[in-house]
């Protein structure tokens, strides 16, 4: 089974340090966030993983081989132009039956066996990984009607089941993403939704942050130095490079 990595994007969230990095090859310790992700995807049985790439391309190339071997076949799809988080998968060939698409910039201790025999078990052309996210609002809340108050809430918690930004797909997801434009994933969830064809979602009850914004990363440096462990899970045999 292949994987698709998601590393095209700028970062700009993050900036200034993804004028340096990209972001996926951010540190965490003492190696990038990207190798995590690979040994985990090899640690589950994937056997081919495929890199998107195009701000700072060359970075990816060089970082990635120079990193370590990891029990996976590497390969690299470089778009010419921003392609939104769905739309590089139109210019990747020979994904198989079943695939993975993910950020590359995720830490997480998501199980990807049970991942993908969740995906299989219930033939839904798309999986989505989640993750009950609770969002504490620091202000007192008004509710308003006109000129006059109707409630307040001190402090309001809300909870929100959001998307971690892991994929499962079968082949015929393909034909509902556009040729040679931006396409995003909520794009394509919203066109399977249309058509009858309802996502499954897998609810994981672990560990997960997005690096995408400098509190995030500061999170992530900070669970990854405690359970460092717990997320470099590997199989216990060398990480061998088998092909480039």
């Amino acid at each position: 089974m292949k994987a698709v990595i998601l590393a095209g994007g700028k970062g700009s969230r993050l900036e200034p340090f993804t004028h340096v990095f990209p972001k996926p090859l951010m540190p965490l310790g003492n190696q990038p966030i990207l190798n995590i992700v690979l040994r985990q995807l090899a640690y589950a049985g994937i056997d081919e993983a495929v890199i998107t790439v195009g701000h700072q391309a060359s970075k990816f190339i060089k970082m990635v081989t120079a990193a370590g071997d990891f029990d996976l076949k590497i390969r690299y799809s470089e778009e010419k132009r921003p392609m939104g988080t769905a739309g590089p998968l139109k210019l990747i060939k020979g994904l198989g039956t079943d695939f993975i698409v993910m950020n590359g910039d995720i830490l997480s201790d998501i199980n990807f066996k049970k991942f993908i025999a969740f995906h299989k078990k219930n033939k839904a052309l798309a999986t989505i990984a989640s993750f009950q996210r609770t969002m504490n609002i620091d202000f007192g809340v008004i509710k308003a009607d006109g000129n006059k108050v109707v409630d307040y809430i001190e402090k309001p918690v809300h909870d929100y089941l959001v998307s971690m930004g892991i994929y499962a797909f079968k082949k015929e997801v393909l034909q509902y993403i556009p040729k040679n434009r931006r396409f995003d994933f909520p794009e394509l969830v919203k066109k399977l939704l249309k058509a009858g064809e309802s996502p499954a979602v897998y609810h994981h009850k672990g560990e997960w942050l997005d690096i995408g914004r400098p509190d995030d990363y500061k999170n992530a440096i900070s669970l990854f130095f405690k359970k460092s462990k717990h997320f470099l899970r590997t199989s216990g045999k060398s990480f061998n490079r088998r092909s480039r």
